[in-house]
């Protein structure tokens, strides 16, 4: 038997890297398939941009220590490496999104970690906010690469390992008497947990009638599983017909269910790279 191995910090953050690059490779294919491949551009661009970023986490300059997954400690170096994701966004994103990256990369670095820190601690009155999620995932994601638990609050049904808000969900084929089994994506670390199907990943409503899915035949394997007792949905992508799917970028495809559903009055729990 051979002398065990251990993960070290630059495997990880290699192999968070590489995870991003899959990612931005899957977008960049669909786009080129695809008319109006402009998201899906977008989004290939800033998964090679968060994969860098995640690559620099775990360099440890002199003094510093290792991530410890307690934001306000670990902030000052994710504030030091998020000037390319501004950017990026900034010369590359949609307008709206431009304009915010542009004010941000004006601001404080105080006022950029405020931000990341109200996200972090979940405050729903601040509303959704694109760039700071997009800034958290590296760094999630290299925490649970080391298996470092965030210290942050988890709300039910949000992410086992970070508490973050599931933003689609994956269909897989199950037993033949339960059919295909679901799983949520998280949209902060990129992992995944279980969800029985009848149930809302919103308020936990279970009464079948009160939980319709919604297709099209214009977006192969993609529906909206909406609730009528909450009004929320999440997107979910059929990888029984497609393994090479990757759900959080293959939910760009079919952005066409998230405005039918926003005109039906369903709001998605948590938006996609998209920002519906």
């Amino acid at each position: 038997m051979g002398a065990p191995t251990t993960e070290g910090p630059r495997t990880v953050s290699s192999a968070v890297e590489t995870a991003f690059e899959r990612r931005a490779e899957r977008a960049q294919f669909l786009a080129d398939k695809a008319a109006g491949g402009e998201p899906l551009r977008f989004a290939a661009g800033l998964y090679r941009v968060q994969g860098r970023l995640a690559a620099t986490l775990e360099v440890l300059p002199a003094g510093r220590r290792q991530l410890t997954g307690r934001l306000t400690e670990d902030l000052a170096r994710l504030v030091e490496a998020s000037g390319e994701l501004l950017r990026f966004a900034a010369e590359s994103g949609p307008i709206g999104l431009a304009s915010m990256a542009r004010a941000r990369s004006r601001e404080a670095e105080s006022f950029l970690g405020s931000r990341l820190v109200a996200f972090w601690s979940a405050d729903q009155a601040t509303g959704p906010d694109y760039l700071s999620r997009a800034l958290l995932r590296p760094y999630v994601e290299v925490l649970a690469r080391l298996k470092i638990a965030p210290g942050r609050s988890h709300q039910a049904r949000h992410c086992p390992f970070c508490g973050g808000a599931p933003w689609v969900a994956a269909r897989r084929s199950g037993s033949e008497a339960d059919g295909a089994a679901r799983f949520l994506g998280c949209a902060l670390c990129g992992g995944e947990w279980p969800l029985g199907r009848i149930c809302c990943p919103s308020c936990s409503e279970e009464d079948p009638e009160r939980l319709p899915s919604f297709a099209s035949d214009l977006y192969r394997g993609a529906r909206v599983e909406a609730c009528e007792t909450c009004r929320r949905y999440v997107k979910s992508i059929d990888l029984t017909l497609d393994g090479r799917a990757i759900p959080e970028v293959d939910d760009l495809v079919s952005l066409g269910l998230d405005l039918w559903a926003a005109e039906e009055g369903f709001r998605r729990i948590e938006p996609g790279l998209a920002g519906i």
